[in-house]
């Protein structure tokens, strides 16, 4: 079977959307499916044609240029023709049996296009809602036209395209409520590669002193800094928490919109010498931050994107064997069994945050039994070889069409 994926952006690039796909290629690979791999022109750091990462083979699109690729109501216009035209291009060379869009909806559009001029079957993975996420990176409202816009379009492509894919059952149900029909919808859930986890190990004592760590219980968080991810709540949290242990530090590992913020919140509050920002580090080093940290926090804000949307980052503190806690939000609830694989507080909640990580602090006689739970979980349940071979039976369906 031969598949060419159309992708927003991909491996050299760190995010959970790459992490993703670079898993299900790779899954892909082992059963014995020929991949091909383009990104949008919204791949950034790449003016090659093609190119390798982390052994891995993608083809670009180059992005637009000129005045009108400036203008913001046209670039995303343009970046659907020339993702089109370098489909086509690509399609009529590799001979793919199938189209596979991933989101957003710009490549959902150029798409079906291409797959309709060729005549080759088009499927739809749907990761998260472009209208959400917009909403968080503050450059639209909750139902103002642009948004209302960017839902119809998403909508309009699923009802066209031959199979539909998504990765947890918050975005099953809404896509459902859109009309479409749960038989022409697959769920390929989120999951981790255990071979490439190691359970947490020692401290590296050096890294330790020299982010000012010695003798400190340690809250941490490693990702991205959005929105949406809530760290204001643990800044905020944190004056409560020393109250009543001194020796606590948050370690924050990583970078983005809020970070600003961030750091001058915890100015405001007094507590900027307790909170310790290590900024982004190298993919290869984060282990190591990990292992400085004694529970790890995802306390996501309660949103649409969050409520639908699950998270890799829970799934990976699992397979690492890792302690945490998380809101209660929809996409945490669909992966974390409270109280046996992490702890659940109430989203939004600043006086339960605070509590959460004060009793998991007060009962570590419990952690091991719960990174027991956690590692079972990915290992039997939550694996990219059981999420894979979910595609197989939509796949062949429609390659016998």
């Amino acid at each position: 079977m031969r598949i060419l994926h159309v992708l927003d952006h991909s491996l050299p690039l760190h995010s959970g959307y790459t992490f993703r796909t670079a898993s299900i290629l790779r899954e892909q690979g082992k059963l014995g499916w020929k991949t091909f791999h383009l990104t949008s022109p919204r791949q950034s750091g790449s003016s090659q044609a093609e190119e390798d990462a982390e052994g891995l083979h993608f083809f670009r699109t180059p992005p637009p240029t000129g005045v009108l690729g400036d203008l913001p109501l046209l670039r995303p216009w343009l970046e659907m023709r020339l993702t089109e035209q370098r489909l086509l291009g690509l399609a009529k060379t590799l001979k793919p049996d199938l189209l596979h869009a991933h989101s957003p909806v710009l490549n959902a559009i150029p798409t079906l296009r291409a797959g309709r001029r060729l005549g080759i079957p088009v499927v739809y993975e749907i990761r998260a809602f472009w209208e959400d996420a917009a909403v968080d990176h503050g450059t639209t409202r909750e139902g103002s036209p642009r948004y209302r816009a960017t839902r119809a379009l998403e909508t309009w492509a699923l009802k066209r395209v031959d199979h539909v894919f998504t990765i947890c059952e918050g975005l099953r149900r809404d896509i459902i409520a859109r009309g479409i029909s749960p038989n022409k919808m697959t769920v390929i859930p989120n999951a981790v590669d255990i071979e490439s986890f190691q359970l947490s190990g020692e401290p590296d004592a050096a890294l330790k002193k020299q982010l000012g760590l010695d003798g400190a219980t340690v809250i941490g968080f490693v990702g991205s800094f959005y929105a949406y991810e809530g760290l204001d709540l643990l800044v905020d949290a944190l004056p409560r928490l020393l109250a009543a242990r001194p020796e606590l530090r948050l370690l924050l590992v990583g970078g983005g919109p809020q970070e600003a913020n961030l750091k001058a919140q915890a100015r405001r509050l007094g507590v900027a010498e307790r909170v310790v920002f290590a900024g982004r580090v190298p993919h290869r080093e984060v282990s190591r931050y990990y292992d400085l940290i004694d529970l790890l926090a995802y306390p996501r804000h309660s949103m649409r994107l969050t409520e639908l949307v699950t998270p890799l980052k829970p799934l990976e503190a699992m397979a690492q064997g890792r302690v945490f806690i998380a809101s209660d939000v929809g996409g945490h609830q669909e992966l974390i069994r409270d109280g046996e694989t992490g702890r659940l507080f109430a989203a939004g909640n600043v006086a339960a945050l605070t509590a959460a990580i004060g009793d998991m602090l007060d009962h570590q006689s419990d952690w091991p039994t719960m990174r027991l739970a956690g590692r079972r979980f990915v290992e039997e349940v939550r694996n990219w070889r059981q999420s894979v071979a979910r595609y197989e039976a939509p796949y062949s369906r429609l390659r016998a069409q």
